[in-house]
């Protein structure tokens, strides 16, 4: 099974849905951090499970008709059928994109789609044209270098089927990338209002504790008991991986929260409030009582 590489992968046991209710255990066989790819394996059986050949596949132009397959804002659990949404290849260009104050580490050329298809829930997507071929895989969220909008993008087959083929026979070498420096001044949860419980286990599931007063969280109407799982494309498996994702964005940087507030999904963009001017204390001109 090919996805996206994040921090969801990072569990003692993964588990993959199909859209017909099936459910496997999963286990991560390599990811390679270059184009953000990840190989999960599952033992099937004797079940049949649909899949895309990779040496059998399209390309597109600009102005090809697609359509992006994922489950869009959800969270599969069970037999649901996937989110189809329908655009067109705006451009094939080279991905100059970053997340947060990081640029990516890929910049080959990628399907900019003309379709709402890069929300949470649809990264590992596939991209297919109208005949149903697959084209390529839906990225994560990123925002254009040049633009600074967000970009709906896929990344081709081609950019990731050479990897994959060496993954799968055993020959893959992870590439060696340039460690990032944090920001200089880095965002944090408390700065925004919020307060996670405390972070008692190996994965402590990121539950909002405490919102503080006239903040940011507070006027986006952020409650205690929300469950914190994405912010901006990352997932927040556990409160530490909420706060290492929140840190590696720059302090005045404006942030897309969603939370889980008991079945219900939803989303606020959060920033800091600027900072308001203490007011100027007035010299009292009582005089001190005496003892």
């Amino acid at each position: 099974m090919l996805t996206v590489s994040s921090y969801v992968l990072d569990s003692d046991e993964v588990t993959v849905v199909l859209d017909d209710g099936r459910h496997f255990t999963a286990q991560q066989v390599a990811a390679d951090p270059l184009t953000e790819i990840a190989v999960l394996k599952f033992d099937a059986g004797s079940d049949d499970v649909p899949h895309f050949d990779l040496s059998a596949v399209a390309t597109a132009d600009a102005g090809a008709r697609v359509l992006a397959f994922s489950n869009l804002f959800g969270i599969a659990a069970g037999e649901e059928p996937v989110s189809v949404l329908h655009g067109v290849v705006s451009a094939v260009a080279p991905l100059e994109a970053r997340r947060g104050s990081f640029t990516t580490n890929f910049h080959g050329n990628v399907y900019v789609v003309d379709a709402s298809a890069n929300n949470p829930g649809a990264a590992g997507g596939a991209l297919t044209d109208s005949q149903g071929r697959l084209l390529g895989m839906l990225g994560k969220e990123l925002r254009s270098s040049l633009t600074d909008t967000w970009l709906n993008y896929a990344l081709p087959v081609a950019a990731f089927a050479p990897t994959v083929e060496d993954i799968l026979a055993g020959r893959f070498t992870p590439a060696e990338l340039k460690e990032v420096d944090r920001p200089t001044n880095p965002l944090s949860l408390p700065a925004l209002g919020i307060v996670l419980v405390p972070d008692v286990v190996t994965r402590t599931p990121p539950y909002i504790d405490r919102v503080v007063a006239n903040s940011a969280a507070a006027a986006a109407g952020l409650r205690p008991d929300d469950l914190l799982v994405m912010i901006d494309s990352q997932v927040a498996s556990s409160c530490r991986q909420a706060m290492h994702s929140i840190e590696r964005l720059e302090r005045d940087a404006t942030v897309r929260i969603g939370v889980l507030r008991g079945e219900q999904f939803l989303e606020v963009t959060l920033k800091i409030k600027p900072a308001e001017s203490p007011a100027k204390e007035t010299p009292s001109t009582e005089k001190p009582a005496k003892e």
